[in-house]
């Protein structure tokens, strides 16, 4: 199973907002998901976009791979340095065992 790390379309009809989800790649874009880590507002200025860097590290280090948009949402939030950090160090073998 190839789990995503994506943004579900939330809200209403020229309003959107985003969670940011972990899912099924197969599954559909507002569909079935397993977990929600945080989620994006782009019709703030400026953007609002609120994510638990603990979830996200936790599922990246389990295999989740986060799609082009929501890479660049972790970058902004420093969380792809953190976890290329704890990839480096190791720290993320405890928890996968």
């Amino acid at each position: 199973m190839a789990v995503k790390i994506r943004l579900k379309r939330m809200g209403a009809k020229k309003n959107p907002f985003y969670r940011v989800v972990v899912a099924d790649s197969r599954s559909p874009r507002d569909g079935r998901f397993i977990e929600t880590l945080g989620y994006y507002d782009a019709t703030k200025n400026p953007a609002e976009i609120k994510i638990n860097p603990d979830k996200a590290i936790g599922w990246m280090l389990k295999g989740a791979q986060p799609t082009d948009t929501v890479r660049s949402l972790f970058s902004q939030q420093g969380i792809m340095q953190r976890f290329s950090q704890e990839k480096k160090t190791g720290a993320g073998a405890e928890k996968r065992s």
